[in-house]
C-alpha cells in the first residue's frame, strides 16, 4: 500500500485463518498538527492495538472538496474531481477495515472529514462492491462531547455497507485555550467552562494522552477490530448492513 505521506507502521500482522494479511487504513481528519491533534493520537492508539498492518493518513493540508453530485463517477465508480482525494482512492479500495477519526466542529464533523466521507459516493454505483462488508472504528474528539462525530461517521459507513464495530470518544482542547484571549473572552471555552477570572494552567487543558479511560477504550476497540478481521466474512457483514439500510429507508417513507 502506498505511504501517501502518512505514517506507515507494520505491527504484528493479523491474518485470517487462510494466512491472508489484513490491512487497516486510518484516517485522521484533524487540521491540527499531528503533535497537537487529539484525533490523530486516538486514531493511532486504536490502530496499534489491532495487531494488524496499518497505514495512518492525516487529512491535514490536503485539498478535498465535497461531492458536487455531478454523477461523473457513475460509469466506472471513479470520482472525476481532481484533488487530493484521488491519491487516497487506491488505499481506500485496498483496505479491509478503517479507523476514521474527526474533531467536533459546531456539534458536527469538521468540513475536511465530511468532504472525505462524502466522496466515498464514488464507490456506490451499480452495486459496486469495493467497500461492501468491510469493518470500521469511529473516533471522535470534542471540547465537550464527541458522540455526534462518531455517530455521523457510523452513518457514512453504513451507506457503504461497512459495519462500525466500535466507537471511541475523548475530550480535546478547544482552540480557545491557546488563542491568547482565553482568560478574558466571555464566550470562549475556558470562561464558559470554568467561569470568569479563570487562569489557564496546563493541568486544566484537556489532553487525550492523559485520559486513561479513553485510552483503554481505544485499545479495547482496536483489539476488537483486529479480532473481527481474523475471522472476517465480508459477505455476511454486507448482508447485515444492507438489511439495516433497507429498514432505514423503509422507515423514512
Amino acid at each position: 500500500m502506498t505511504n501517501l505521506h502518512g505514517i506507515l507502521n507494520f505491527a504484528t500482522t493479523c491474518k485470517k485463518s487462510k494466512g491472508v494479511t489484513m490491512k487497516i487504513l486510518g484516517i485522521s481528519g484533524s487540521c491540527r498538527s499531528d503533535e497537537k491533534s487529539g484525533t490523530h493520537y486516538l486514531v493511532k492508539e486504536v490502530l496499534e492495538a489491532t495487531g494488524c498492518e496499518y497505514e495512518l493518513v492525516s487529512l491535514r493540508g490536503k485539498t478535498i472538496g465535497g461531492c458536487i453530485a455531478c454523477l461523473g463517477c457513475v460509469k466506472d465508480n471513479v470520482c472525476v474531481l481532481k484533488d487530493d482525494m484521488a491519491q487516497l482512492r487506491e488505499a481506500i479500495a485496498e483496505a479491509d477495515a478503517y479507523v476514521i477519526g474527526a474533531p467536533n466542529y459546531f456539534s458536527g464533523l469538521n468540513a475536511t472529514t465530511h468532504a472525505f466521507l462524502e466522496r466515498l459516493y464514488q464507490f456506490r454505483h451499480r452495486e459496486n462492491r469495493t467497500l461492501w462488508g468491510k469493518l470500521a472504528v469511529a473516533v471522535g474528539v470534542g471540547g465537550a462531547t464527541a458522540d455526534v462525530v462518531t455517530d455521523r461517521i457510523e452513518t457514512f459507513m453504513a451507506y457503504s455497507f461497512i459495519e462500525t464495530v466500535a466507537k471511541v470518544t475523548g475530550q480535546g482542547a478547544a482552540s480557545c485555550f491557546e488563542c491568547g484571549f482565553g482568560e478574558t473572552c466571555k464566550v470562549g471555552a475556558p470562561v464558559m467552562m470554568f467561569g470568569e477570572g479563570v487562569k489557564i494552567t496546563d493541568d486544566m487543558i484537556p489532553n487525550i494522552s492523559k485520559q486513561a479511560d479513553v485510552l483503554e477504550s481505544a485499545r479495547k476497540s482496536g483489539k476488537e477490530l483486529g479480532g473481527r478481521l481474523a475471522n472476517h466474512n465480508p459477505e455476511e457483514v454486507a448482508a447485515k448492513m444492507m438489511a439495516v439500510m433497507q429498514e432505514k429507508f423503509k422507515s423514512s417513507t
